[in-house]
């Protein structure tokens, strides 16, 4: 039996456990996890039992509840890095980024994380002034895992700047790993910057979190069109305008480009909610794209790395209800939810 064939069969031995399992068991001795939390846009005004005025406060229990379980369960599951893939907020309101970044300290100091800015993290012509207000540069500087952020050549960052484009390097026994959060229809000079980024890191194995990535191929002209149309990496978009990259057009001028870009997660999609496609760079690398949009349900994405097999478990996990997420009403394919895939990880 040559490698590839026995790594296929651990994967889908690997997807039927997952699959099968009601529990969600500890992560194995040697393996790492990076966690990825789909868009939360999901805020309620809830009135507390404890405020005697009776005064609604806003809050987001599933963001909470996402980022108290991930922090709970750190070192169980060995998360080293947490994602975000944008929408953070449903309303670019500050009352809205002021209960996200509550949920976001939960893990800010305790486990390296990225944010990504989705359509509604800023206005459509790509002023994401107020993401930038609540997470700034200068909010990660400090963190030697943060490696830094495009920075526009104009006086204003308020389009792209201050972290509204950033990177992280996350470093572990087995690999070496860059990250990239990307803003939704990323402009050319910021995949200039992302080009660049990549390019200086030949050694490291790269994660790029952007927001809009696979979904309806062309923009629907119904609200059915979104659940029913044909499906792939997205030839329209939502941002900046003329300057705005659709996700075929990041693609090409920057994702495929690079030989060790191996995984891209993204949100933006609740209903064609999750989705795995493969494609192979300009080097014939195999680029595994990963869509995770589950409408604020507590579902989120656990991508469990098992280095002594080469493989990547890919996770969704409840954190709501407690229990993996098999089905939905939307995708009821388990393996779209719950797969494995390949992935060579020799000692840096």
């Amino acid at each position: 039996m040559n490698r590839f064939v026995f790594q296929l069969l651990l994967a889908c031995c690997a997807t039927a456990a997952l699959a099968d399992d009601a529990t969600f068991t500890a992560a194995p001795a040697g393996s790492f996890t990076i966690a990825v939390i789909p868009d939360t846009q999901s805020y309620v005004k809830q009135t507390s039992a404890s405020d005697s005025d009776g005064d609604a406060v806003l809050r987001n229990p599933i963001f909470e509840t996402i980022t108290d379980w991930i922090a709970t369960n750190r070192q169980q599951q060995n998360i080293v890095f947490v994602s975000h893939v944008g929408d953070i907020v449903d309303k670019n309101v500050p009352e809205q980024w002021n209960v996200a970044r509550q949920c976001m300290d939960r893990i800010h100091g305790v486990i390296p994380y990225g944010v990504t800015v989705g359509n509604h993290d800023m206005v459509t012509a790509g002023d994401s002034s107020l993401f930038q207000k609540y997470f700034p540069e200068s909010r990660f500087k400090d963190f030697d895992w943060y490696g830094g952020s495009f920075h526009p050549d104009r006086p204003d960052p308020a389009i792209s700047g201050n972290n509204a484009n950033s990177y992280q390097k996350i470093r572990t026994p087995h690999l070496n790993l860059l990250h990239l959060n990307l803003e939704c229809n990323a402009p050319d000079d910021v995949l200039a910057w992302a080009n660049k980024t990549i390019a200086s890191h030949p050694k490291h194995h790269v994660i790029i979190t952007t927001h809009m990535d696979l979904g309806p191929t062309h923009r629907p002209t119904t609200n059915q069109g979104y659940i029913i149309d044909p499906k792939g990496r997205m030839e329209w978009k939502k941002c900046h305008s003329r300057r705005g990259n659709t996700a075929v057009e990041m693609w090409d001028k920057c994702f495929k480009l690079h030989e060790n870009v191996f995984l891209i997660c993204s949100g933006d999609q609740r209903r064609s909610q999750a989705m795995h496609v493969t494609a192979h760079g300009d080097h014939g690398n195999v680029v595994h794209s990963c869509l995770s949009d589950y409408s604020s349900d507590g579902s989120l994405r656990l991508y469990r790395f098992v280095p002594d097999e080469d493989r990547v478990d890919v996770i969704t996990y409840n954190a709501d209800r407690e229990q993996l997420t098999r089905t939905t009403q939307l995708v009821a394919d388990h393996e779209e939810h719950q797969f494995s895939f390949e992935h060579s990880m020799p000692s840096p």
